[in-house]
């Protein structure tokens, strides 16, 4: 049965998925966005500073609350318009998988990007002694509001700068002419193409981008903080997985910029002093979801290292649980392996599923605070419950039982797969070759 279902995946699901996986332009957003994460994990810990987990009584407390407005600068310049920072990523990776000149291919997208906003002048009354007069973009839009926006209009750009570099279309410098110098001229032609087609568009003509786009992306970013939608995604991160196609890639891929305008929703908020109002932002998923890596393999780590009675398991188990503490299974995903295993891609996609409703219910009902910080990914579970949520110790309490959870659903299915390892290991050599 299970040979034939996978020989359906080969056939029907893999070649689709790895294509999806490779497509240029779906890998340049992924990459443009991936670029942004030291961004956005450096600047989340401001959040932290600003308002610190700590009595409010404290001294230290009063003082990073009272400063909260300057200690959030740092944030307010990265995380907080990180939607111009993937730009310049979109376009550079899709330039480059372009064979095109990438800081060209990324300066053409952000200025694409910026040509979207139009500055509100702000009248001299309104600023400082001085009474200068100026103008200020609406900064909302640079963040992740905007990443839908900064998508389009930086592939939208980099095709551009391709169809006038194989056109001809662009001015070539003798071969005398340092590189850098050539390149700025052969880039002056689709500069001049987008200036003047984005500002038609939007100054002239009087396109919203940003509200029009907002309207179709709504929807989605609703649905994207939903359980069923939670579930669907951790079903189809560990299903791929189970037939060796990278499902977190694929999925990650497309989810990625909702999972940014659910946390900076939050981010915004809790900076603001409202209520924080998203709960399935990525953070959710990496400390209560994919605890260990995809399929909550944490538990099978720690039943493998100090519960099996196989040569083969055990060795395998005490050299995949330091990595998998840290987030890191795939010597656990190819070393068992659980690719293509009946015995164990059962609890593989059952455990993160049982533990995203848990922890849905638990930051629903307000026993948990919602993920507010995108902590890095290779912290140890608790720890990076503890940061996500701004220092709410209950997070850690909730990690640590969805862990002991994850042990107890891989707990019958590793009980069969050391015992056939064991009948293995018992085998004369001659029946084993």
């Amino acid at each position: 049965m299970l040979d034939k279902f996978t020989q359906f995946i080969e056939q029907h699901l893999a070649g689709p998925m790895e294509f999806l996986g490779n497509q240029r332009h779906l890998r340049a957003v992924r990459d443009g966005i991936v670029s942004t994460l030291p961004l956005i994990i450096v600047s989340s810990f401001f959040m932290i500073l600003a308002f610190p987990p700590l009595p409010q009584d404290w001294g230290i407390y009063q003082f990073l609350s009272s400063n909260a407005t300057t200690i959030l600068l740092p944030y307010r310049m990265t995380m907080y318009i990180m939607s111009l920072y993937a730009a310049f990523g979109i376009g550079f990776s899709l330039s480059r998988s372009y064979k095109l000149d990438g800081l060209s291919g990324g300066i053409l997208a952000t200025t694409a990007f910026l040509l979207t906003f139009t500055p509100v002048n702000i009248p001299a009354e309104a600023l400082n002694a001085a009474g200068t007069v100026g103008f200020v973009l609406p900064m909302a839009n640079l963040g992740s509001a905007g990443m839908f926006v900064a998508i389009i209009t930086s592939i939208l750009a980099v095709e551009i700068y391709r169809i006038t570099d194989r056109s001809k279309f662009k001015i070539t410098m003798p071969a005398q002419v340092p590189p850098a110098v050539a390149r700025s001229f052969e880039a002056l032609t689709p500069t001049l193409v987008i200036i003047l087609g984005m500002g038609a568009i939007t100054y002239y003509i009087g396109f919203d981008w940003h509200t029009i786009v907002a309207k179709v992306v709504d929807p989605l970013v609703s649905a994207a903080d939903s359980l069923p939608s939670v579930l669907l995604i951790t079903f189809l991160t560990t299903f791929f997985w189970s037939f060796g196609i990278h499902g977190a890639s694929i999925v990650g891929s497309l989810a990625r910029p909702l999972w940014l305008q659910l946390l900076e929703g939050n981010t915004t908020a809790m900076a603001s002093g409202d209520l924080i109002p998203n709960i399935a932002a990525e953070p959710f998923y990496q400390w209560f979801i994919w605890i260990g890596g995809a399929g909550s393999t944490i538990g099978l780590a720690i039943l493998l290292a100090f519960r099996t009675k196989s040569e083969f398991g055990s060795k395998l188990g005490k050299t995949a649980l330091l990595p998998a503490i840290f987030n890191i299974n795939e010597p656990l995903i190819f070393g068992t392996p659980i690719v293509l295993n009946p015995i164990l891609i059962p609890p593989f996609i059952i455990a993160p599923l049982v533990n995203g409703v848990i922890a849905w219910i638990a930051t629903s009902i307000g026993l948990v605070n919602k993920v507010t910080v995108n902590a890095p990914w290779t912290l140890p579970g608790p720890i990076g419950a503890f940061l996500a949520t701004g220092g709410d110790w209950r997070a850690i309490v909730l990690n640590v039982l969805l862990i002991v959870l994850s042990v107890l659903i891989y707990y019958p299915f590793v009980k069969i797969y050391d015992k056939n390892e064991l009948e293995k290991e018992q085998l004369p050599a001659e029946e084993l070759g």
